[in-house]
């Protein structure tokens, strides 16, 4: 099922999209809810954030070519992780689907994209194992983990170099069936691929980063985990257009504009 949060005729609402056709219903996908007669098509709705999680979990050099180009920048030996280990992102940096990625002022040149699947968390769970630890998964959209390397090298932590105002595209709705073995990331600036590969090819993947997250901390219905990139993104400038797109989902496009001084 494709759940979607969409404003039309001024009313936000959650509804599911089939096809070309979004249905309205009464409710929340994590609560109760029921479909409405309501019909609005895809095409004239307002495409919103498809959730604001109450936490937001990113995980961070999660794919080994990935981990390597970011070893060769710096010049030193690929340190490839032996657990998982994941940290936060902003809510403040939210935006949804096809609104714009403001590059501030006094940003660098080094604007670069990551491509993401976004794990959406559907129920309360704590101490999960190997065994159950996919029941908590409601279902999957797709995040753009946008970071400004310049900061990111120069700050102790990654306040502004991952958590500026709009850095973090997310969307355009959740996904609850998907085949992660099948699925390919794919991204796109300006209609030209950029960056390919499989989704799931990950040095962790979402199982064993569920089961040690909740070792401490107690996910909730809404929560979100971002579970990191592959590849290498060029240096994106003002006017640029970044596709995301991840097989069984869809895609998150998003305009990247400098801000003016």
């Amino acid at each position: 099922m494709r759940w979607l949060k969409f404003t039309a005729a001024g009313k936000t609402s959650w509804g599911f999209v089939e096809g070309d056709t979004v249905t309205t219903v009464s409710g929340d996908p994590f609560g109760e809810w029921s479909k409405t007669a309501q019909t609005h098509a895809l095409k004239d709705v307002k495409i919103e954030l498809p959730l604001i999680p109450r936490t937001f979990y990113c995980v961070g050099l999660n794919y080994l070519k990935h981990l390597k180009e970011a070893a060769d920048k710096a010049g030193t030996v690929p340190n490839i992780p032996d657990r998982p280990e994941i940290g936060y992102r902003a809510q403040n940096a939210l935006i949804a689907h096809d609104e714009d990625v403001v590059i501030p002022a006094s940003a660098t040149e080094k604007i670069h994209y990551e491509g993401e699947l976004a794990v959406v968390i559907g129920k309360k769970a704590k101490h999960l194992t190997e065994a159950n630890a996919m029941d908590c998964v409601f279902g999957y959209t797709i995040g753009n983990d946008v970071s400004e390397r310049t900061w990111q090298k120069a700050d102790r932590g990654l306040w502004r170099s991952k958590n500026a105002d709009t850095f973090k595209p997310m969307g355009p709705w959740i996904e609850t069936a998907v085949d992660l073995d099948t699925m390919e990331t794919a991204i796109r600036v300006n209609g030209k691929e950029t960056g390919r590969f499989r989704t799931n090819d990950m040095i962790f993947g979402i199982v064993p980063f569920l089961v040690e997250l909740t070792k401490y901390f107690t996910l909730w219905p809404g929560d979100v985990i971002w579970m990191g990139t592959d590849g290498a993104s060029p240096d994106l400038k003002h006017g640029d257009v970044v596709e995301i797109d991840i097989t069984g989902i869809g895609t998150l496009r998003n305009r990247f504009v400098r801000e003016k001084a």
